[in-house]
């Protein structure tokens, strides 16, 4: 049975006017011969569903439009084609083999280059790197994201570290408690929260204080970075510790904030019913004002000229 359309329904946060409504009905129905992933995008042709780099938003889209399909609002449309995909392997290669043991201070490996992974050669390395010797192993990470080598300059300028930034998880009850921000104003603003999801310290390297030397480099990286990248400033970011493997000594060292435990359910899930490790929340801020810009969407208008002006908030790491 078709459902009612009520004021309620939205698109990635954003309440939808009648016309947008009728525009949809009207654009599915008449090129229903088209393909779900042609007609989504489209729609985001027609309505301005962008990103703020200028992508537009097919991906949600499709799923919006396959969501609104099995409620019965749009019977019309066709049906998902079914497709087997095979899982993601890793290709192991030499070049990810155990290398020469780096220990000895800190200040012998200095300076310390933050490099981006662009290169489709340092791409399979760091998958590699990851798949062999990180605890949680590799997986194809979804939407935003950033790699980071991170690189002694001293000869023979070897890689210590690998980072990876994602987009942040959909619900964190401790951290959106700690935020204060409401339903609407999480999914109008996550977009500006940015997860640390793979810190690895490549096992032959025993450095002290390496791990917070690292954050205390990649930070203003990251911020730079995924605003040339995504077009977005980050306000805050956030990453999740296994406690019975770590404690989470660098990120306290780097003045990050643990706010509490997750549920065991998994960064990304929806439906309440995965189980895992219940892992500890860090949130580290990156401009003093961040909870009013992400508690606040009026704020966001006005973030964009200051953005460059405003100064950690949790202090020089």
């Amino acid at each position: 049975m078709p459902v009612n359309i009520g004021e309620c329904l939205s698109f990635c946060g954003q309440p939808l006017a009648p016309q947008q409504l009728e525009l949809i009905r009207q654009i599915t129905q008449d090129f229903r011969q088209l393909a779900l992933t042609e007609l989504a995008h489209t729609l985001c042709e027609l309505l301005g569903w962008k990103r703020p780099n200028g992508s537009l938003k097919s991906r949600e889209c499709y799923l919006f439009l396959r969501a609104l399909h099995e409620r019965g609002w749009l019977p019309w449309l066709p049906a998902p084609r079914p497709h087997m995909r095979r899982p993601h392997q890793t290709r192991v290669a030499a070049d990810s083999d155990p290398q020469t043991p780096c220990s000895g201070p800190l200040r012998q490996w200095l300076p310390i280059e933050v490099m981006t992974i662009g290169a489709d050669a340092e791409r399979k390395l760091f998958e590699q790197y990851i798949h062999r010797y990180h605890y949680l192993g590799y997986r194809v990470p979804y939407g935003a994201q950033l790699r980071y080598f991170i690189r002694s300059q001293q000869a023979p300028c070897p890689v210590l570290a690998c980072l990876l930034f994602t987009s942040a998880a959909w619900k964190m009850a401790p951290r959106d408690h700690y935020i204060g921000w409401s339903d609407t104003a999480r999914q109008q603003q996550l977009t500006q929260v940015v997860n640390n999801s793979r810190f690895l310290i490549l096992p032959w390297v025993q450095i002290p204080n390496l791990a917070s030397h690292i954050l205390s480099l990649v930070v203003p990286r990251l911020k730079s970075d995924w605003l040339t990248r995504y077009g977005v400033a980050p306000v805050l970011l956030e990453t999740l510790v296994d406690r019975s493997r770590y404690v989470g000594a660098c990120y306290r060292a780097a003045n990050w904030i643990s706010v509490g435990l997750t549920q065991g359910r998994g960064r990304m899930d929806r439906t309440r019913t995965a189980q895992g490790e219940r892992k500890e929340i860090f949130l580290y801020p990156l401009r003093r004002n961040w909870q009013r810009q992400l508690c606040d969407p009026a704020a966001q208008t006005t973030s964009g000229a200051k953005a460059n002006h405003e100064t950690d908030s949790a202090g020089d790491l």
